[in-house]
């Protein structure tokens, strides 16, 4: 499996533990920036994971910047990705179970590296269990065809 991962200055530091981890689990990982803990925009990195993983470059990606929020919003705004922050492993669990998420989003300045091992370990484990989720999903890629922004249009 190969994963795209991506992170602001806020979230370089727990990005390179994360790796570390990935890459111990036999995950290839390809990392996108930031090569550093000097200010830059978040928007462009969570741009770029996002990006790969609408096209179908990558099937799952990882974005980390201070909070969660701000890669949150940029991530979801692409047509068929699924971003979710996830603060503990439950959430984790529970968006890849029922909601097939496709980006895990962490907060670099709120979790520590075990709880993001913690995290991130839930969340790959676990595939989505379709069935009535499946349905829900479809009303979710109806929206996005209906609002211009599935991903044949990008």
């Amino acid at each position: 499996m190969t994963i795209i991962i991506g992170a602001d200055h806020a979230g370089f530091a727990l990005k390179e533990e994360l790796k570390k981890h990935l890459v111990g689990e036999g995950i290839e990982v390809v990392d996108v920036g930031a090569y550093g803990e000097a200010s830059v925009d978040y928007p462009d990195f969570g741009a770029l994971v996002a990006a790969a993983v609408s096209a179908g470059k990558f099937p799952l990606g990882i974005l980390i910047c201070a909070s969660g929020v701000g890669m949150s919003i940029v991530a979801n705004k692409f047509p068929a990705v699924r971003a979710v922050l996830a603060r503990d492993e439950e959430t984790a669990l529970m968006s890849r179970l029922h909601n097939d998420t496709n980006i895990l989003v962490l907060a670099g300045k709120k979790t520590d590296e075990k709880t993001a091992v913690a995290i991130t370990k839930a969340w790959l484990a676990n595939p989505f269990e379709a069935g009535r989720h499946a349905r829900r999903l479809e009303k979710i890629t109806k929206l996005e065809k209906q609002l211009g922004l599935s991903a044949a249009d990008s």
